[in-house]
């Protein structure tokens, strides 16, 4: 089982250089401040969300980033995949479907209800790798965001 642990604010410096390596991959413009204060609550335990690292403890070879929030439609607690990245040399290796797997279960000792993520239109083959996790598209439901 690959290891996945709950990131500290220790972990900062091993976390900046994977957000970074996402964002650059997703065309997601940030700077290292930014991605410091947005990371830094959640390394701090904030109830809002939670980081884990996954592989080693001393070179991590990805993370995830999950958000909180309520649902009454789905009966409680819900959390939404923020952010999940391995290392483009560990992929295809069943990493990323062993760890999105695992953390449902972890965290439905928590209360957890459901699951969401958010996965672009035209990327049909994560939209395969998420459905064979079982993670479905909302039928009638489009995710819309207004920024502050």
């Amino acid at each position: 089982m690959t290891a996945l642990r709950l990131a500290r604010p220790e972990d900062l410096p091993k976390l900046l250089p994977l957000v970074a390596a996402f964002h650059d991959h997703m065309g997601i413009s940030t700077d290292e401040a930014h991605r410091t204060a947005a990371l830094t609550p959640l390394l701090e335990g904030s109830p809002l969300g939670a980081c884990y690292l996954i592989g080693p403890r001393m070179a991590p070879i990805g993370y995830v980033v999950i958000s909180f929030g309520w649902s009454v439609e789905f009966g409680g607690l819900d959390g939404t995949v923020d952010e999940i990245f391995l290392r483009p040399s560990v992929r295809g290796r069943g990493i990323g479907h062993e760890v999105l797997s695992e953390l449902p279960k972890a965290l439905a000792g928590a209360g957890l209800k459901a699951l969401h993520l958010e996965v672009r239109a035209d990327d049909e083959p994560a939209q395969r790798f998420y459905k064979r996790l079982h993670f479905t598209p909302r039928d009638g439901y489009v995710l819309m965001t207004r920024e502050s």
